[in-house]
């Protein structure tokens, strides 16, 4: 597994990919990216590592496990996780995020919790938060009110783009723009059942994940988009969206397949845990 790893991130690095985004809920993948690293040569600054707080990993590597992650944005998290992510990253541990906010959640009400991201940037540390759900949008908005936060990272990709005038906010706020599940957690690859997206990957002779990706490479707000590879096969083939012009007219045809913010979120709760 941690070879695997390795070689997704060299040639992601090969391919010109300064960016690695991980989490502690995320198995080992601090670990490994750690390991890589340090094998690599790779100092602080020569690549950014981004890591997220709130949830806590449970699935022992079981894919049909019961539970695999349990969610607690508290002040205690924070500082049991912020620990850890440091004990295993040392100082390349770059941008630190709350996992998932959500208004519901009240992490962005909780002052302890600003206290200690505060005093963490104060450090050096950027500091940035990941949404989710139909109200992305409004956790965004919120968090610019609030202030404090270097990075916003939320869901993007032609089946929800509801978040996009909240992230153009965002961007023209100063904040770095990271765009996670462009691929909609495998429903615009070849794997997915979105018909007009195979058809119009054909007409400019690529593949449904590289289309997908390249909308999003083409929004002026997205300054980070995630890929999510498991394998270098994948890789390869979701960096084929940087050489890819598909064209406003391509990106509004594939309008039509956009749902609605709630119906796309509960399809997504639906959807094999990987």
């Amino acid at each position: 597994m941690r070879y695997g790893a390795h070689a997704v991130l060299d040639a992601a690095y090969a391919s010109g990919i300064r960016y690695f985004d991980a989490a502690r809920s995320y198995g080992m993948a601090e670990v490994f990216l750690a390991a890589w690293l340090e094998e690599r040569g790779l100092e602080p600054g020569e690549v950014t590592v981004a890591s997220k707080w709130g949830y806590t990993y449970t699935a022992d590597w079981t894919v049909h496990a019961a539970v695999h992650e349990v969610k607690d944005l508290s002040a205690d998290s924070l500082r049991r996780q912020l620990a850890e992510s440091r004990e295993i990253l040392g100082p390349r541990l770059g941008l630190y995020q709350i996992h998932s906010a959500t208004l519901e959640s009240g992490v962005l009400e909780d002052g302890a919790v600003l206290d200690q991201l505060a005093h963490l940037r104060s450090s050096g540390v950027s500091v940035g938060l990941s949404v989710t759900g139909p109200r992305q949008a409004d956790t965004i908005n919120r968090a610019l009110e609030v202030g404090g936060f270097d990075a916003v990272q939320a869901t993007w990709n032609l089946l929800e783009p509801s978040a996009g005038p909240a992230l153009a906010a965002a961007h023209a706020a100063g904040l770095l723009v990271i765009v996670k599940e462009s691929l909609a957690n495998g429903r615009l690859t070849s794997r997915g059942s979105v018909r007009e997206l195979g058809q119009a990957a054909g007409t400019v002779n690529s593949t449904p994940d590289a289309l997908a990706m390249a909308a999003v490479l083409a929004q002026p707000w997205a300054d980070v988009v995630l890929s999510g590879a498991a394998t270098v096969h994948e890789l390869t083939s979701n960096l084929a969206a940087l050489a890819l012009n598909p064209g406003s007219a391509t990106i509004e045809q594939l309008d039509s397949i956009r749902e609605d913010p709630v119906t796309y979120w509960e399809t997504r709760a639906t959807l094999p845990w990987n």
